[in-house]
Order: structure tokens, then C-alpha cells, then sequence
């Protein structure tokens, strides 16, 4: 019964998980997996195509990325004959919201810091979004990156973005229903082609210090490094997660290789400092999960940054802000294991959940001493961030 309540307070209380892949779990039940376990993930090759009659061939390269079981999180609890004498409704309120709670939180955090894994950015560091068109951006740029335009679409936002946002539509003509609801709950719920919900877990990015007047360094760079000059010297210029462009690598769309008309952004994977010299090299990703890519199969710019092109970051050195998300389902995925059991204690059982494949174990001992039952409740889980240009990150 403990255990049975606790999958469905768990269920109930998650958002963002509630809201990725979590089909990759029945690998992990299936496989009794532990601690580091890892799925490789295929994403599909990509070709150029050919035009006329003479045979092109191209190869058929796929790519894999890896979703490891890295986190174990659980509460520890004792309890005493009294305690499981209660009511299952009395015990539910006084011990296991409490400690799915905590649980939910964790899971929940963890899987709105893959933020950091993805470069698109809209908005600007410091301002709340109090209109619909930053949104409608996001959106956009998901369509720029070939991503499904269907019922899948999701936005989490920090507390202060969704009042302010609420506030700011409350007057749009829409269904009265919704903006019966809207006021009612003073939540956005549906609208504008995505569903929306509120996450007090959404993390704070801190811009970088910057300094100086950044530069690319260096004619025809590809990869994940891009050398850079013109910081200040001997400064932290950037952080992890920061957003950056280089001048004159203009993102393209997967399918058509086709320029936006915007520089592709890139996201920082380690912290930056430049030298006495004011020469920095920048660890990247880009939504393809790779760095300057300006020709092939995964193919994202248009062309290499230009030499002496401008390093432009998104935000203020030093500002602190929210970063909420827009994504479609398919853009991150959760798996969580179905730990073990063991014999030689008073009570163990563990619930997975059917339709989100979560598991959560329970393990009761007893304690003769003092009368009272030590137990555990754990989760194993890892995330992944299986398509990147899948979501955008949301500046307030």
C-alpha cells in the first residue's frame, strides 16, 4: 500500500520528466540495470541528396548519444510501531507526501538543468517576457530546426514568468472557457501551440564576466573549439551554459541547408578564461549536438565564423536570470531502473508505473532496539538530451 501511494504521489507531483521520452526505461528494467549503466540512443543519418541521373552514393552515418543511470536519490525514514498503525490516508499525508516530495523535487531539477545542453536562446537575460512574440520565437526557431509541429509541444517557465505572462494575455480574444481558466487558476494551460506549465525547479544561469572586445581568431574553424582573441586579459569571460555567436556562422535548417537569416547560436560546454594575451579557446555544442559543422551530411551553418568576426554573448556579464524552456517531447528523454529487491528484511516491493514506465522501490527493515522500522525509498534515474534543436532556451 506504502509503496502504491508513493508511485502515484510521484506521478502526480512531476512536470518536466512527465514531459520527455521515458521509452528507454524498459531497456533499463529489462536489463536489471545499476549505477552507470548506459544506452547508447541512435539518432537517424542525414543525406544531401542528388539531383539529376547519375548515382550519388552517400554513406549512412549514424550517431549515437548515451543515457547513463547516474543518479540514485532516495529519503530515509524510521518509523514507529505507532506510526504504522495509522490509517493509510493518515500515514500518506504525514510521511509519504513529504517524502515523495523530495523525491519529485530532485527528479524534476535534474532533468530542467539539461537546459545546459541546449544553445537556441530567446529572450533577454535580465527582462521577463511580458508578450506572446518570445514565445512565438521559440516556436519558431523549432520550426527553423525541422521540428514536428504537433500537440507535443511544451513550455516550463519559472513562477515570475508565468505570472507576468498571464498578466500580459489576459485580455487576447480567445475561448472564454480559457480565459475562464486562466483567471481562475492563474495558470496559461493551453494556447499559442503549446501546452504550458509552471516549475518552481527551473534553473538560474549566470552570465559570464566578458571583458574587452571578442574576436574570432582564426580563418576556416570547425569542430567544438573556437579560438578567440581581444578579452580582457587574464579574466573569467564565459560560463558553463552561456550562449554565444560567431560572425558570419549563420544557422541553417537540417533538411535544406538553408540560412534562418540569424547567427546559429552555440552553447558553452566549459568554463572560458583568457590568457595574458586576451586569447580564449571556447568549448561549443550547437542544437546538433556538435560544434561548427559548415558543410556534409550535418551540416548546421552556413559557413566557418569569419576571421575578426565579432564573439557576441547573449546577456550582460554578471546578470542572473531564469532560463525557462520550449521543447517538443522528443527533444530530451528520462529512464529510470527498476532496482532490485532483496530478501532478509521485513518488507520490500517496487511500482512501475505503466504509463510513464517510472519505478520507485521501498525497503522496510526492523529495528529490535528500539521498536521502530528503518526504511528507504529510491529512485535510479538518468537524463538525456537526445535532440537539442528540439528545444529553446527562454531568457528572463
Amino acid at each position: 500500500m506504502i509503496t502504491k501511494e508513493a508511485m502515484m504521489l510521484l506521478t502526480n507531483k512531476l512536470l518536466f520528466v512527465m514531459h520527455c521520452d521515458r521509452t528507454l526505461s524498459r531497456e533499463f528494467g529489462r536489463d536489471g540495470a545499476k549505477i552507470g549503466t548506459t544506452i547508447n540512443v541512435r539518432r537517424p543519418p542525414r543525406y544531401l541528396g542528388r539531383t539529376g541521373q547519375g548515382l550519388a552514393l552517400e554513406d549512412a552515418v549514424e550517431t549515437s548519444v548515451p543515457l547513463v543511470l547516474n543518479t540514485q536519490f532516495g529519503v530515509d525514514l524510521a518509523f514507529t510501531s505507532a506510526d504504522l498503525a495509522l490509517s493509510i490516508d493518515e500515514f500518506s499525508n504525514r510521511f509519504i507526501r513529504p517524502n515523495i516530495a523530495a523525491v519529485a523535487n530532485k527528479v524534476d531539477r535534474d532533468g530542467l538543468q539539461q537546459y545546459l545542453n541546449v544553445s537556441n536562446e530567446v529572450g533577454a537575460p535580465g527582462t521577463v517576457p511580458n508578450t506572446l512574440l518570445t514565445y512565438l520565437n521559440a516556436g519558431a526557431l523549432l520550426d527553423n530546426e525541422a521540428v514536428p509541429r504537433d500537440d507535443r509541444r511544451m513550455v516550463i517557465m519559472s513562477p515570475n514568468m508565468q505570472a507576468v505572462i498571464v498578466d500580459a494575455l489576459k485580455g487576447l480574444f480567445q475561448s472564454s472557457e480559457l480565459i475562464a481558466e486562466q483567471y481562475e487558476r492563474g495558470e496559461m494551460g493551453k494556447g499559442a501551440g503549446f501546452s504550458w506549465g509552471m516549475d518552481q525547479n527551473v534553473w538560474q544561469q549566470t552570465v559570464g564576466g566578458q571583458g574587452g572586445t571578442p574576436v574570432v581568431s582564426g580563418a576556416g574553424q570547425t569542430g567544438s573549439t573556437i579560438s578567440t582573441s581581444g578579452w580582457t586579459a587574464n579574466a573569467a569571460v564565459l560560463n558553463v551554459g552561456d550562449v554565444v555567436t560567431f560572425g558570419g556562422a549563420f544557422a541553417v535548417n537540417p533538411q535544406n541547408r538553408q540560412s534562418f537569416g540569424t547567427l546559429r547560436q552555440f552553447v558553452v560546454t566549459q568554463p572560458v578564461t583568457a590568457n595574458a594575451g586576451g586569447v580564449a579557446l571556447i568549448s561549443i555544442s550547437a542544437n546538433s549536438g556538435f560544434g561548427v559543422i559548415p558543410s556534409g551530411q550535418f551540416q548546421n551553418v552556413s559557413a566557418s565564423p569569419t576571421n575578426g568576426g565579432p564573439v557576441t554573448v547573449s546577456g550582460t556579464g554578471g546578470t542572473a536570470s531564469p532560463r525557462g524552456l520550449v521543447f517538443h517531447e522528443e527533444a530530451f528523454a528520462c529512464g529510470f531502473a527498476e532496482l532490485p529487491l532483496y530478501e532478509g528484511v521485513d518488507k520490500a516491493n517496487r511500482q512501475t508505473d505503466e504509463d510513464t514506465n517510472i519505478s520507485i522501490r521501498f525497503i522496510r527493515a526492523y529495528d529490535i532496539n528500539m521498536d521502530r522500522a528503518p526504511c528507504r525509498t529510491d529512485v535510479l534515474y538518468g537524463y538525456l538530451t537526445k535532440y537539442p534543436e528540439a528545444a529553446c532556451r527562454v531568457a528572463s
